[in-house]
């Protein structure tokens, strides 16, 4: 069922509801009204009937015409009986049971006034006290008029609810249509956007609200899926040129040795070229693996606790004496408490991306010192490797985390432009930040923000 129909009908059916407890309101408390008004009268009737059956003589001539005259029209159904009793038995006389409800007459004897309502007729009695005795008294008519006005009153409900529900479905349409209409123009245009036009994005709804969420939320996925095809276009191109380098090289090695006959020296001059390009090949393609390692599901990772300095300096283990002497731990900001330094994750994978970072800083730092720093802040480990190299162009700083991308003054190092990436995807996957800042010619800071007490391993995407 569309949403549209859905929203329509629920709006219908609450209307309509609302609208039946409303008039069944009106309906209860204009019978109630109806009711008690009648029984006033009868009341009032019962009472100048005593009066002017047993204090006839009591009262003047113009009085009694008055009350008479005033008071004294027959209503549809009436039936006036005074009868007298012995109030010392406590005992309604049998007679009346006949035309009156015997629950009726026990409670005019027990409450001295008593009312109630039996089919389309309503009772009054009452227990007068005269000089003559004591006298039931008791009434009973049918109010047509009050029928007749519920009745109208029931009639006009029925038809205004009918009418209501008519305008009510006819609105609920409309406002259901206004209402989703955002949605409908968000779909329309979500189903024109294909993989060679993902540049476009959807108009910003003004203000705040779902609908103002709902869009950012579908641009910000466009901008991912965005730049993702475009990774991806970039990685296959850059990787088809990589990699038809060195196997371009080796190729011609061989058959440039095999051509023509030639000595020994020869031969291994031509083996270590191959050598030096089949190491770099599989130098290549190990950067290519990892990278696809990264984006597989990291259910299967093995997680251990890992002390974050520890790590740092186990990295010189990795790097020669020249390189490993370059490195300046400055660990004077470390917390007191040796836990807030744990974080959990892939050892190997953390080891990989810190190892990245720092290879990059000795490369570009030009045989200048490497700092290495760590603090805890708000459940947060910070570590900064700072370098004092030729730094990275301004212009390339948005493009350094793309694999096989380098910057433009890095083109006469060796590399193929995996470490940042494969940094960043590490360092994400374990829900930390990587950021960068660099000034050309004086440095950059390499800064990896990861959690100490880690709850998922979503890639942020």
């Amino acid at each position: 069922m569309p949403l549209k129909t859905r929203i329509t009908i629920i709006f219908i059916l609450l209307t309509g509801l609302l609208q039946i407890l409303i008039f069944l309101s009106i309906y209860f408390f204009a019978k109630e009204y109806t009711e008690n008004e009648f029984y006033l009268r009868l009341s009032q009737r019962a009472t100048i009937a005593a009066q002017v059956y047993l204090e006839k003589d009591e009262v003047t001539i113009e009085i009694y015409e008055a009350i008479r005259l005033r008071h004294l029209q027959t209503l549809p159904g009436e039936k006036e009986v005074i009868y007298p009793v012995n109030t010392e038995s406590g005992i309604p006389p049998k007679e009346l049971k006949a035309n009156f409800p015997s629950q009726f007459l026990r409670k005019v004897f027990e409450e001295k006034y008593a009312e109630t309502k039996k089919g389309d007729f309503y009772f009054t009695g009452l227990l007068y006290n005269d000089n003559q005795g004591d006298f039931l008294v008791l009434l009973s008519a049918k109010d047509l008029y009050g029928l007749g006005k519920l009745e109208n009153l029931r009639n006009i409900l029925v038809v205004a609810f009918l009418i209501s529900m008519v305008f009510i479905s006819i609105l609920g349409q409309y406002f259901a249509q206004q209402a989703l209409s955002p949605i409908s123009k968000i779909i329309r245009k979500v189903n024109t956007i294909r993989a060679e036009n993902l540049n476009l994005r959807l108009e910003r709804v003004r203000g705040k609200g779902e609908l103002s969420d709902l869009t950012q939320t579908f641009n910000n996925m466009l901008d991912r899926l965005e730049t993702s095809f475009e990774m991806k276009n970039n990685f296959v191109q850059n990787a088809s040129h990589e990699l038809k380098n060195p196997l371009t090289a080796i190729i011609g090695q061989a058959e440039t040795a095999l051509a023509n006959s030639r000595n020994n020296e020869g031969y291994i001059s031509a083996l270590e070229a191959i050598e030096t390009e089949a190491n770099r090949l599989n130098s290549l393609l190990n950067s290519l693996l990892r990278l696809a390692y990264t984006d597989q599901d990291s259910k299967g990772l093995k997680i251990d606790m890992i002390r974050i300095d520890e790590i740092l300096i186990d990295l010189k283990s990795n790097l020669d004496n020249v390189n490993s002497r370059r490195l300046n731990y400055c660990f004077q900001d470390l917390p007191k408490n040796a836990d807030d330094l744990i974080l959990k994750g892939n050892q190997s994978l953390i080891v990989i991306a810190l190892m990245n970072i720092v290879d990059n800083a000795l490369k570009y730092s030009s045989g200048n010192q490497v700092d290495i720093s760590v603090h805890v802040e708000e459940r947060v480990i910070t570590v900064k490797i700072e370098d004092q190299g030729i730094g990275i162009p301004e212009k390339d700083l948005n493009s350094v985390f793309e694999p096989f991308y380098r910057g433009s003054n890095a083109r006469t190092f060796k590399g193929f432009g995996f470490g940042l990436s494969l940094s960043d995807k590490i360092v994400r996957l374990h829900g930390g930040v990587l950021s960068i800042d660099s000034k050309l010619g004086k440095g950059t800071t390499v800064s990896v923000e990861l959690p100490n007490i880690f709850m998922g391993y979503e890639i942020a995407r």
